[in-house]
């Protein structure tokens, strides 16, 4: 048997970094080298993408996702190499940020 992908999430323009899935509400959540965090469906529909909070411009001022997580309950915690943490709701919304100089694995 041969296995085939389910479906194609497209959107990224660079490689991706981290990715998560919250099967209870089927939903993929994928951050890319140069920003920003995508959150597709199951069936590969794009449907929001999470912007953290404004920067400088300029690609050295970029937020690059690092780690990414999703709750059940509709919240996505996401860790930038900067030590910059951003708690967004599926809906897209910006909650909660804090800054961290210790070292996340």
């Amino acid at each position: 048997d041969f296995a085939t992908p389910r479906a194609v999430l497209t959107g990224h323009d660079y490689e991706i970094t981290c990715a998560t899935i919250c099967a209870e509400l089927g939903l993929v959540i994928s951050g890319s080298k140069e920003g920003p965090c995508l959150i597709h469906s199951m069936n590969g529909d794009l449907l929001r993408t999470l912007e953290g909070p404004e920067t400088l411009e300029g690609p050295e001022n970029c937020l690059r996702p690092k780690l990414i997580q999703a709750s059940r309950e509709g919240h996505c915690v996401i860790y930038y190499e900067n030590g910059l943490f951003c708690v967004f709701s599926v809906n897209g919304r910006l909650q909660a940020t804090m800054e961290t100089e210790d070292k996340i694995k």
